[in-house]
């Protein structure tokens, strides 16, 4: 069985992405700011680590502009190309009614997300990652998220969309990692008490 795994970049207050999707915090040093190089290593490792990424529409077409061809771009670092390489690489399961085409290694999902993510955790395999507000709220309702990761950055927005849904029923948590980046950014990890 698969383990399926929340992680995002989010505010001191909670919010994924700040009023108008706007992401230009996640850095940690204020507006438009670019995380740092150990962060980024962090996140880079993760994506070599996945076994299987689970993205919502609006993430996906967040991740599917700069990413696919970034290790070609003039001045790409080392690290924003092996970042492309393992995210271009890494398989892909996009869950959309909206959108009719994906490419990189990627599959289209156009049914019962929930049905569909439980059918992938039984499988065997490495990790699932998931990502987006709406997709990882429907598994957090649906009880299928195993792990929560939130790398908190030292703002406060005021509103946005959250990394939290509204749960029907409390979801007891173990603190099992924390680390501090440069910046003042913070990673938690929790696992699901069963």
């Amino acid at each position: 069985m698969r383990k399926l795994i929340f992680a995002m970049n989010v505010t001191l207050d909670g919010y994924i992405a700040a009023t108008g999707d706007d992401i230009g915090w996640s850095g940690g040093d204020g507006p438009d700011s670019s995380p740092s190089a150990e962060l980024f290593q962090w996140w880079s490792d993760r994506v070599g680590a996945t076994g299987l990424a689970l993205y919502g529409r609006k993430l996906w077409e967040t991740m599917s502009v700069p990413w696919p061809t970034a290790d070609q771009q003039p001045g790409a670092t080392p690290a924003e190309i092996e970042f492309a390489r393992r995210w271009r690489d890494m398989p892909k399961v996009v869950f959309s009614s909206t959108i009719d085409k994906v490419d990189w290694n990627t599959r289209l999902v156009t049914g019962d997300a929930v049905a569909e993510i439980a059918r992938l955790k039984a499988e065997d395999g490495g990790p699932m990652d998931i990502g987006g507000a709406t997709l990882a709220g429907a598994a957090m309702r649906a009880g299928l998220i195993d792990e929560y990761v939130l790398v908190t950055a030292p703002v406060l927005v005021g509103g946005g969309t959250p990394f939290f849904t509204a749960l029907d029923s409390w979801v007891n948590l173990n603190l099992v990692e924390t680390r501090t980046f440069p910046g003042g950014v913070i990673m938690t990890r929790y696992e699901r008490r069963r």
